[in-house]
């Protein structure tokens, strides 16, 4: 004889069917954006590899965020100035409480934030990349 599912074991069902759709509700084209504090890799890191196994170099225009895919293509705004900066994400971290993005030497020259070291900065998802990577 076939039980009826419980109630506990029918709520279980429809909030993974909820997360199901929230995750891929995150993987549209541009919806995702994001505020905080970016920050802008030190020249230490030159020649050293990223998480994804490239190695770091100053003058591409490269960034570092902790969750999205290797491969996604963000805008990073300077939101004290106003200027912009296209990037690849091809790192984690930053791995300073409060920060969203590392971003390269020459993307940070864009954003005129070499001075500074740090400032509030606004992303936005261009496009994601194809694969999620947990990293370290």
């Amino acid at each position: 004889m076939h039980k009826a599912p419980t109630s506990s074991l029918r709520s279980s069902f429809f909030v993974s069917l909820f997360a199901i759709g929230l995750a891929s509700c995150g993987t549209s084209k541009s919806a995702f954006t994001e505020s905080g504090q970016g920050s802008y890799y030190a020249d230490k890191f030159n020649g050293r590899a990223t998480t994804s196994g490239e190695i770091y170099r100053p003058g591409r225009l490269t960034a570092a965020h902790n969750t999205l895919p290797f491969g996604t293509k963000i805008k990073v705004t300077n939101t004290r100035n106003g200027h912009s900066v296209t990037v690849v994400v091809n790192d984690r971290g930053p791995h300073a409480k409060g920060r969203i993005v590392d971003v390269s030497k020459r993307a940070a020259r864009k954003l005129d934030l070499i001075d500074a070291g740090v400032v509030p900065v606004k992303i936005k998802v261009l496009r994601m990349g194809p694969v999620a990577h947990k990293g370290r």
